[in-house]
């Protein structure tokens, strides 16, 4: 496909109320090595989803909130020219801080404000620490997220227009999937009445690994808020758990890739089959 200049998701920052809660859910349930390091004087859990450094971060807090999310970008000449998109779109772009440099393994690291107040961060580099990982659960990697707003044309127009996502398809009433290469979609966003991420989605290497996390999370009475099933769009076969912070973790695999000759479309509904809710699904189509 035509490179753009982000080039994948690269990690994710919490902010957390229960930091011991979280890492119990990675660890006992998800098979995720949790280390810790110093920022200022906090002490922040890095979960070990792949080889590099880290992809979620968890910083103990009062509030549960996102704290920054990370893009990695292919090059410096991409970052300078996406930050004059940025520039050019009304958005402050300012440099990050040599510690949160040294903390994201990155060699370059600029960040802006989303217009609902997320921190977005672009990131040049990323630190492999790790070789020959051990993944007994069978953990591949962070997939994608899917952010809900109220605020959906202007993000829309952000990832869209501004950072040069491809949209891949959407569904009614107001879901949107962008991929920035190959993989299905890194993002999505949705229509809501408050802003919250809705799930991140951690990458599995084969549908017994997911099976095995099912097993795991009913063991430990993990609550599972979506059940096992397949995805219309994607085609990936996942099943949900309700994190600490209250919002969702996808546990999958099997995603399709998706080339240049792709046609955004409206896929209609959202399973081939499962992924029952425990709660109301704030995305679920209209009924006819």
């Amino acid at each position: 496909m035509t490179r753009v200049g982000i080039r994948k998701l690269g990690y994710v920052g919490l902010d957390v109320t229960d930091l011991d809660a979280w890492t119990d859910l990675l660890g006992r349930t998800l098979g995720v090595g949790v280390t810790h390091a110093k920022s200022g004087t906090d002490e922040i859990a890095l979960a070990e989803l792949d080889e590099f450094k880290y992809r979620l971060a968890l910083r103990p807090s009062t509030e549960d909130r996102p704290r920054e999310l990370g893009w990695i970008v292919d090059s410096p000449r991409e970052l300078d020219r996406l930050t004059q998109r940025l520039t050019d779109a009304g958005f402050a772009v300012a440099d990050g801080s040599v510690e949160e440099k040294g903390l994201r393994g990155a060699t370059q690291l600029r960040w802006f404000t989303d217009p609902v107040g997320y921190r977005v961060e672009l990131a040049v580099g990323e630190a492999k620490v790790r070789l020959g990982v051990d993944r007994p659960a069978g953990v591949t990697g962070l997939g994608h997220l899917v952010l809900a707003s109220p605020r959906l044309a202007e993000l829309r127009e952000l990832y869209e227009s501004v950072l040069e996502f491809k949209l891949t398809d959407y569904r009614a009433p107001g879901l949107f999937f962008f991929r920035c290469n190959r993989t299905h979609h890194s993002i999505a966003l949705a229509n809501a009445e408050t802003a919250s991420i809705h799930h991140l989605e951690l990458e599995h290497g084969s549908i017994d690994d997911v099976g095995r996390a099912y097993d795991r999370a009913q063991a430990h009475e993990v609550p599972i808020s979506i059940s096992l099933g397949r995805h219309m769009n994607d085609k990936a076969i996942s099943f949900y758990v309700r994190n600490p912070s209250g919002f969702h973790l996808e546990i999958g695999c099997g995603g399709i890739e998706v080339g240049d000759d792709w046609v955004p479309h409206d896929f209609g509904r959202s399973d081939e089959w499962g992924h029952h809710h425990a709660d109301a699904n704030p995305f679920a189509a209209p009924k006819s």
